[in-house]
């Protein structure tokens, strides 16, 4: 392989594999990494551009699931695995992660994440106590739906969710034209700067409840799955408006929503413990 002539041929649409080729995009995202001294977990390494540049500063640990690209990896970057800087692990990520930490010590995760994988990884960050941020490449929607803030059109149970353990910025886009091969739509960088993290499956449940149809009124969309009277009470003791859409209620106002709604479960739960 000589340079990015032959990135195309090393593409595999299974595993919805685009290389970024633009070398001062790389440098941006390098610095929009928070500054410390933390390990940095990269998903998806692919020919390991950033990889690169990752290592001058970070011990990283890499995780590629295509074995040809391992194969690239541990042939390219043979000095630093054995200087111990870099670990690549070979597989799925999502396998290895299971419902544990990804790593066993305080990480950045950092990633240009293949559209088809991106929401899923994103969710395992926000919940791995081991992860402090959140620095990937998305596609565009994706990233406005993790960090739009309430009022605006793209805020959604995402973006509830960034909010619940921290704070969610699109960055800056990158064009389609920064790939090889290209991909059909326009990318994002979003960086999820993490305060805690949160694993809360009934929250989650209840969000795609009150989010299931966007532009209804959130009363509606709740009283899908819980009393129309309960919902209606609860939103004259919280003063909530009730023509209220979901992209237009703040985050607080879902956990005071959730908490109420499941007092009982919960109450429940926490005897339990």
């Amino acid at each position: 392989m000589n340079g990015k002539k032959n990135l195309a041929s090393f593409a595999n649409k299974r595993y919805g594999q685009n290389f970024l080729k633009n070398d001062l995009i790389i440098k941006q995202i390098i610095q929009a990494i928070p500054n410390d001294n933390l390990v940095v977990a990269e998903i998806g390494p692919g020919l390991g551009d950033l990889t690169k540049e990752l290592i001058v500063a970070r011990n990283v640990s890499a995780f590629e699931v295509d074995k040809r690209l391992c194969e690239h990896l541990n042939t390219t970057f043979s000095d630093p695995i054995c200087q111990g800087t870099l670990t690549i692990h070979c597989g799925d990520v999502l396998e290895r992660w299971g419902d544990k930490t990804l790593l066993d010590e305080d990480y950045h995760l950092v990633a240009n994440l293949p559209y088809y994988i991106a929401t899923n990884i994103i969710l395992k960050a926000l919940k791995d106590t081991r992860c402090q941020s959140v620095l990937v490449m998305v596609q565009k929607e994706v990233a406005k739906k993790f960090s739009a803030q309430a009022g605006e059109k793209a805020f959604s149970g995402l973006s509830v969710l960034t909010q619940s353990v921290g704070y969610g910025e699109l960055l800056f886009d990158v064009g389609a034209e920064n790939f090889v091969p290209p991909p059909k739509v326009t990318s994002s960088i979003l960086l999820i700067r993490k305060k805690r993290s949160e694993d809360n499956k009934g929250f989650e449940d209840f969000l795609k409840v009150a989010f299931k149809q966007p532009r209804k009124k959130l009363s509606k969309n709740l009283a899908t799955h819980y009393r129309k009277d309960t919902i209606e009470a609860l939103f004259l003791q919280l003063e909530i408006k009730d023509n209220l859409r979901p992209h237009e209620a703040e985050t607080s106002i879902y956990h005071h929503l959730y908490n109420e709604l499941n007092k009982d479960n919960i109450d429940e739960r926490e005897k339990n413990s």
